[in-house]
């Protein structure tokens, strides 16, 4: 073991109560049982399978009220491999379930024996015919295919709330649709073909013009199978019948029947029975979508009504005045939207009844838009409209930023409202729908349901399609609370049934909830049918049991998950997942839902638990050293839950007092530090990468691998000894070089002047003298600290650069412009928790400026282009996500370049300071898919804003290419007679 390895225990939680009654058993800490683990290891390679207790549990968890602990995991990273454990499973007697982004909301994505991951290697996206369709793998976002089909003005046809992190096979497999798709832009109206892995292992491509002569021939019992049924459902009249009235609404309960009589042919039939069938009859390996024209013309109104009955009543009016989007939010929806951001803070006193509309028309030119418009402006003439709080305007606005907050709070109801149920308590989201007509009726009726069984539950929904979705919260760990909830589920479902013949899952697919109700909604008759065809497709029963299909009519009580106190900053936290596609780590080790997951076991099993010995042995590293502590999952979550922080936190928990002491050392000599740092790179350069690398590997081993940065070759010389001379008379802003640029120096190549240098000069020319003070040598944002969880050294540093910063502007009359973005944030934001008051009340008084938007607010107006490049590809970083800066980055990278592209895959490079050096595979996995589109394309300039983002990028590009935005700017405005 290195010298200096933190000891697991230091994370070990204290017990807070008695063991929660779902924790996992202790048999199950040494992970995947033999022969299981071994059997799949040689069929596949140990690469493909995950077999640690922290593996399985942090995959046991989805956005959903159950938990299922897995006994492996694989990860599929093609058709064979699919196909391998099909046959495995057949042969074993084993069941496998699929899961992709885990978003499900109904226990789909859990299974109890193989659970297969179709997220991590499913990737990908191409555009054809122009954008009039799309061939996407099952593991792509919706939010990434549909950057890629914006372009050609073109968008897909399910939009649910989860887009940023649902993949397009879990959207097909659950049939979800959204806000705007209903029931004719849904997956299954707008799906051309699926290529489809049976049980049997067979590959369908229903495009194929020879798919029914290849399935007749490998599958000769499963077309004549699929032909019977389809004889038997078109000679019952009134099954037909049934079958076509319980489609003309939302419905996802139980398989697709009309696949029967949509499809002529069996390729055609599995193309619809596919859509919906939540991984039990097949694996969805590849979907090719027909798109749907992108109107980017938009006017957006939210509308405040007294009661839930009428904002519901008036939802036929907008519907037949041709809104594409009609929003149903009530008042426990609104009043929780205040933890998202860019919701008025008032909504929080607005009064219990209140609900709202969120009424979007959408058209493809001005003249459309306007007609809408004036249809919208007599409507609400004549509506009973209230204004409870100030920032209600009850009008239609175009302002793409106050509908985008709109949609903000409407996107984040599961997750505002989960976020703000009481601390222990599981979150269960139900979706049903009525014919657009009785929405009324069902929403009263629902709520008097709700009081009835003691829940105070949230509403809304895409009412234009008589869908509603509802939120309860109980204690999972409570016999009598669960009774309660069962209680409320049977009343519920009778009352959709029998008084408003709804459906009692319109979009989130049957799953473990609904499953044991489905014969309530479908009768005997039909159910029956859906287990032929389960029967008929899979029939030896391998794929997802008792997802769909359960015959047992308590089925969806089993597998509910406890939710234990955590820490404070993620306790709200209800594992939905849509941190998980920011996550640098994502592909490495765990996402941000699955450290929370992994500390709630922790938190459920008794003191002493062998279990948690296993989960502390690999939390360390899985979850705390490779966090990139970028903090991008704030962003990402709708109620801004900082697992970074959590993880910084974390790290300091490790740290002995004596680090802590050194730390704080370190930063009281920071002076000598960076001139020691300096002289090292100048020497470093001198010396073989290959020897250096060896050099701190053996360090790495002796010391400790979070400690002792490895050599890259990426690593760019030293910094220039001397900063540029500059006057402070006639500066209208103080200029601060990082301390990274003090150290380091820009690329090898030829690219222009060092930074400093370029932001002088471009400064200077645009008639904006900046001034460097002269001692800043010794100073730092404090980020060093900050990111690796030396308070002691974030306290030193951070009072430090506010007091020198007050000095250099002036007492805040000057702003500070910062030249690294990572360093911008550190003192504008993350400095302040660490500030004496005195010196908060200073960093008050101080305006901080990022280089990059003083160059787009202050320099460009005056600055004249001589000289622009063909094309730049851009690296926003995280920092700037966070400060909001990506705009200006994009407006000066567009004055140096004719064509700007800012990466699909774009991601947080993870190279966090120093930790792409000190776990270089972090920087590597997270940087995988952007330098590949990168890569494939050659670029006159490649752009970032931070000196160790951009070394980041040249590691994953294998070359020196990247530079600061500013030396791009230098170089363009540089007058032609200037030489260098």
């Amino acid at each position: 073991m290195p010298l200096l390895e933190p000891k697991p225990g230091a994370l070990r939680p204290a017990a807070t109560g008695a063991p929660s009654p779902d924790r996992v058993a202790a048999a199950r800490a040494p992970g995947t049982p033999e022969p299981l683990r071994g059997d799949l290891i040689a069929l596949l390679g140990p690469d493909k399978v995950l077999h640690t207790l922290s593996d399985l549990v942090r995959y046991a968890s989805d956005a959903s009220p159950y938990r299922f602990v897995p006994q492996v995991v694989v990860l599929a990273e093609d058709i064979d491999d699919v196909s391998a454990v099909f046959s495995y499973a057949h042969g074993k007697g084993r069941h496998v379930v699929f899961r992709a982004a885990g978003t499900s909301l109904n226990g789909q994505a859990q299974g109890e024996d193989i659970l297969v991951d179709v997220r991590r290697h499913w990737s990908g996206i191409e555009v054809l015919d122009g954008g009039t369709r799309a061939r996407i793998r099952p593991g792509t976002t919706v939010l990434r295919a549909n950057a890629a089909l914006a372009r050609h003005g073109r968008l897909l046809g399910p939009d649910p709330a989860s887009a940023v992190a649902c993949t397009l096979g879990g959207v097909v497999a659950n049939n979800a649709s959204g806000m705007t798709a209903g029931t004719t832009r849904n997956s299954y109206r707008t799906l051309a073909s699926v290529t489809l892995v049976l049980p049997s292992g067979t590959l369908v491509d229903t495009a194929d013009p020879a798919a029914d002569a290849e399935l007749a021939h490998a599958e000769p019992e499963l077309c004549a199978g699929l032909l019977a049924l389809k004889a038997t459902i078109e000679a019952d009249r009134d099954l037909v019948a049934r079958i076509r009235a319980k489609y003309e609404i939302k419905n996802t309960n139980g398989y697709r029947l009309d696949a029967f009589l949509d499809g002529s042919t069996p390729a055609e039939i599995l193309r619809g029975l596919a859509v919906g069938s939540e991984g039990t009859l097949g694996f969805i390996a590849e979907t090719v979508f027909d798109t749907l024209p992108l109107d980017r013309h938009t006017s957006t109104a939210l509308l405040f009504f007294p009661t839930l009955r009428a904002a519901a009543t008036v939802v036929p009016r907008f519907n037949a005045a041709g809104a594409r989007a009609v929003e149903l939010m009530d008042g426990n929806t609104l009043r929780a939207s205040v933890s998202v951001a860019g919701v008025p803070a008032d909504w929080a006193d607005l009064p219990k009844d209140t609900t709202a509309l969120l009424v979007e028309f959408r058209a493809p030119d001005e003249d459309a838009l306007r007609a809408w418009e004036q249809t919208a402006e007599r409507l609400l003439d004549d509506l009973e409209l209230v204004i409870p709080v100030g920032s209600v305007t009850n009008a239609f606005t175009r302002d793409a930023g106050t509908i985008a907050g709109y949609w903000s709070a409407r996107k984040a109801f599961v997750t505002a409202v989960g976020g703000s149920r009481p601390a222990g308590t599981t979150l269960i989201t139900e979706d049903f729908a009525v014919p657009p007509d009785r929405l009324a009726d069902a929403c009263v009726a629902l709520r008097e349901l709700q009081v009835l069984h003691g829940f105070d539950a949230a509403v809304a929904g895409h009412a234009a399609h008589g869908n509603l979705h509802f939120l309860l919260t109980f204690d999972a760990a409570r016999p009598d609370d669960v009774a309660r909830y069962a209680a409320f589920m049977e009343e519920f479902c009778t009352l959709v049934v029998d008084r408003f013949d709804g459906s009692l899952k319109a979009e989130h697919a049957t799953g473990r909830n609904i499953a044991p109700f489905l014969e309530r909604e479908w009768g005997p008759r039909a159910t029956e049918l859906m287990w032929r065809i389960k029967r008929l497709v899979d029939p030896h029963g391998i794929l997802a049991p008792r997802v769909l299909l359960d015959r047992d009519p308590k089925a969806h009580l089993r597998g509910l998950k406890t939710i234990p106190r955590i820490e404070a900053v993620a306790d709200p936290c209800i594992e939905c997942g849509f941190c998980e596609p920011t996550c640098p780590s994502q592909d490495l080790t765990t996402t941000p839902r699955q450290r929370i997951v992994l500390r709630r076991e922790m938190l459920r099993q008794p003191p002493e638990s062998p279990v948690n010995d296993a989960l502390l042995a690999a939390y360390g590293y899985d979850a705390v050293d490779t966090c990139a502590g970028d903090s991008t999952c704030k962003l990402a979550c709708p109620v801004g839950i900082d697992t970074g922080a959590m993880m910084k936190d974390f790290r300091h928990l490790r740290h002995s007092p004596r680090e802590e002491r050194s730390a704080a050392l370190f930063a009281r000599h920071f002076a000598t530090v960076e001139r020691a740092a300096r002289l090292a790179v100048a020497a470093a350069r001198r010396i073989d990468d290959r020897l250096l690398e060896s050099a701190t590997d053996a360090a790495r081993k002796a010391v400790r691998p979070d400690l002792v940065p490895r050599w890259l070759p990426q690593i760019p010389g030293a910094a220039a000894r001397t900063l540029p001379a500059t006057t402070r008379a006639d500066a209208v802003a103080v200029y601060y070089p990082a301390c990274v640029n003090r150290i380091f120096g820009g690329p090898a190549c030829d690219l222009g002047p060092p930074l400093p240098e370029a932001v002088v000069a471009v400064s200077g020319r645009a008639g904006k003298p900046v001034w460097i003070p002269p001692d800043v040598t010794g100073t730092c944002c404090a980020t060093i600290w900050h990111s690796k969880g030396y308070e002691r050294g974030t306290v030193v540093m951070a009072n430090r650069i506010v007091e020198a910063a007050w000095g250099w502007t002036a007492g805040g009359r000057l702003p500070l412009v910062v030249d690294a973005s990572s360093c911008t944030l550190g003192i504008a934001h993350e400095v302040t928790p660490y500030l004496t008051p005195a010196n908060r009340a200073l960093h008050a008084e101080l305006t901080v400026v990022d280089s990059v938007v003083w160059a787009a607010r202050e320099l460009l107006p005056h600055l004249e282009i001589h000289r622009t490049t063909g094309s730049a590809v851009l690296h926003p970083t995280c920092s700037m996500r966070h400060l909001g800066d990506e705009a200006q980055l994009r407006e000066v990278a567009e004055a140096c370049a004719r064509d700007v592209v800012v990466p699909d895959d774009l991601r947080c490079c993870a190279f966090a300071g120093d930790r792409g050096m000190l776990h270089r595979e972090l920087t590597e996995s997270a940087t995988a898919r952007e330098a590949a589109e990168v890569g494939a394309r050659t670029f006159d300039a490649y752009l970032s804003a931070n000196r160790m983002c951009e070394v980041g990028m040249d590691h994953a590009l294998g070359r020196p290419a990247y530079h600061s935005v500013l030396v791009e700017l230098e170089r363009a405005t540089r007058p032609p007679t200037a030489t260098g």
